[in-house]
């Protein structure tokens, strides 16, 4: 169950662990521990991957596990840099990697449940489609937040 608390090995205290998958259940991933807040992604590489702007939180790979029996998984090259995770079966779109990095985008409604989740900005404005509607309250950005800063949580890479 996406942010339920299970026990901690050897501890008795409770861990963080969110549960998700794709729309036909194929591909199954559970994170251990915090989730990072939301970037919501304007490019239109996720736009026309997703028919609309991209909500993702990231997480290092350590704390990533998936589950993927019937090799459903599928990865796309959508740029030199980067590449997108999705199910074979039922098209569900899961995943962001940068080839360089050390972490994965999982985009938040792959997510089982309640997520506890919540949008700290914008990223791609300038190639937001013209219907859409941005929160005024969120900061917008023109690529992604560089190394280090504090509401980012990227470690370099762009778009795609």
């Amino acid at each position: 169950m996406a942010g339920s608390s299970t026990p901690a090995a050897g501890t008795g205290a409770k861990a963080e662990r969110h549960d998700g998958g794709c729309l036909c259940g194929a591909v199954r991933f559970t994170v251990h521990g915090p989730l990072r807040a939301l970037w919501l992604c304007h490019c239109s590489q996720c736009r026309k991957w997703t028919g609309n702007a991209v909500a993702a939180t990231a997480v290092r790979p350590g704390r990533f596990t998936l589950a993927d029996p019937t090799a459903a998984l599928g990865w796309y090259a959508a740029s030199d840099h980067a590449e997108r995770g999705f199910c074979r079966t039922c098209g569900s779109s899961l995943f962001w990697r940068p080839r360089a990095g050390d972490r994965i985008s999982i985009l938040a409604g792959s997510f089982d449940g309640a997520t506890g989740l919540t949008p700290v900005g914008h990223v791609f404005v300038g190639e937001a489609a013209d219907w859409e509607i941005l929160d005024e309250r969120l900061p917008r950005h023109d690529a992604l937040p560089g190394e280090g800063d504090p509401m980012g949580g990227f470690d370099g890479g762009g778009r795609g």
